[in-house]
């Protein structure tokens, strides 16, 4: 029987040393050389006759490909089914580890390299949190390369990533929350920014929703009757761009009579032939000039909606002497964490925050309340607190 596939050699440059290759004709006939990377006889002819045996099976072995070859192919296999921001995310954590371990194949990762990568990003100054998120991207790349039948297991799989604390996560306080819309409207008032940041801030702080999905939602999406508000994809059509849920999770969440009557009076002064709520009608315009210019992408609809959007929120944080550095995600946090406060069970909240799982909601939302803290100061008083006041008269007087 003809031999398919042949073991041949390769010396180093100095010509000491040498390793082992395959040499056959795939399938689909294309011819590959493959590099087993050692120089161990027995080790090279079980694998040729592997590889032999796969090859008279009908099963295409793996084809050999560089870190920087592989990341490309697995995005390209995955298609859209992940924003394009996880895409750019997943490059980018590909980059890092091919700095510190070279652009090397794919098949010859191991668990000592992904050790390598944690460490050298942590001495580079990378904060904890970054690297684990990096290792997450990057798990996930491998990981779908066993499922495809291109790798035996995932070399990644063991690594753990690298201890750091957690975040403190901050909400806004009722009086801050006052002080705040106070501000969105002395702003609006005085610089006319088009956008309703009152409206904004008020729907953000009762309903959870992210600003993507506060600012791409449209008229279609409120049911004034029904007191709710959806969050849906948009397809691109000739009044919509194209605009994904993130984990597309559709949730119907819903609005007091407060809001419900805010937003009334707001859709009746809105011009018509403008379907989204929050996106001023000179922007919209705008945007419609870039689509059909082809100068609109879905990133667009998550990043570049509004202008200085950033900017013109730390404005309104400053008029409302709010010192920390928040964010306008703290709107979200805030409500998320009102709901649990107020009796909502956990399940409800996490599906209405659109999360897969609670830890989620419990790692980045639910704050300490002061609330929390003033019931748990009155339990230890009732419970030891007399108890504790006489030991310490007794050892201090």
């Amino acid at each position: 029987m003809k031999e398919l596939v042949r073991l041949r050699t390769r010396p180093s440059r100095d010509g000491k040393r040498f390793i082992y290759l395959l040499d056959y004709v795939d399938e689909n006939g294309k011819r590959r050389r493959t590099s087993l990377g050692h120089a161990d006889k027995r080790k090279a002819e079980r694998q040729r006759a592997q590889t032999e045996r796969e090859l008279r099976m009908g099963v295409i072995a793996p084809a050999s490909m560089k870190l920087s070859d592989f990341v490309e192919d697995s995005l390209a296999r995955t298609g859209d089914q992940i924003r394009e921001s996880t895409a750019c995310e997943t490059r980018n954590a590909m980059q890092s580890f091919i700095r510190a371990i070279g652009d090397i194949d794919f098949q010859r990762v191991s668990l000592r390299h992904a050790e390598i990568f944690r460490q050298k990003s942590l001495d580079e100054g990378s904060r904890p949190a970054t690297v684990a998120k990096k290792l997450r991207h990057l798990k996930r790349v491998f990981q779908l390369a066993v499922d495809r039948k291109q790798l035996d297991e995932n070399p990644l799989r063991l690594i753990k990533a690298p201890k750091s604390p957690k975040n403190k996560v901050y909400i806004f306080k009722p009086d801050e929350c006052e002080r705040l819309l106070r501000a969105a409207r002395e702003y609006q008032a005085e610089t006319c920014p088009m956008l309703r940041w009152d409206l904004l801030i008020t729907v953000g702080l009762t309903t959870g929703l992210r600003r993507g999905e506060l600012l791409n939602t449209t008229w279609r999406d409120i049911d004034i009757a029904a007191q709710t508000i959806e969050v849906n994809p948009k397809a691109s059509t000739d009044e919509t761009w194209e605009w994904h849920i993130k984990d597309t999770d559709r949730r119907t969440l819903p609005l007091t009579d407060e809001v419900t009557s805010l937003l009334v009076t707001h859709q009746n002064g809105h011009p018509e032939g403008y379907p989204y709520v929050f996106v001023p009608p000179h922007r919209y315009d705008r945007v419609q000039e870039l689509r059909k210019q082809g100068k609109w992408t879905l990133r667009s609809s998550r990043q570049n909606l509004i202008h200085n959007f950033t900017r013109q929120f730390r404005i309104i944080l400053r008029r409302a002497s709010i010192q920390r550095l928040a964010q306008f995600h703290d709107l979200r946090r805030t409500a998320l964490s009102n709901w649990l406060a107020n009796g909502m069970g956990e399940f409800d909240v996490m599906v209405l925050a659109g999360h897969g799982s609670f830890d989620t909601t419990h790692e980045f939302y639910l704050a300490i309340r002061e609330d929390m803290l003033a019931r748990a100061r009155q339990a230890t008083s009732r419970a030891v607190g007399q108890n504790l006041a006489r030991l310490a008269r007794a050892l201090f007087f």
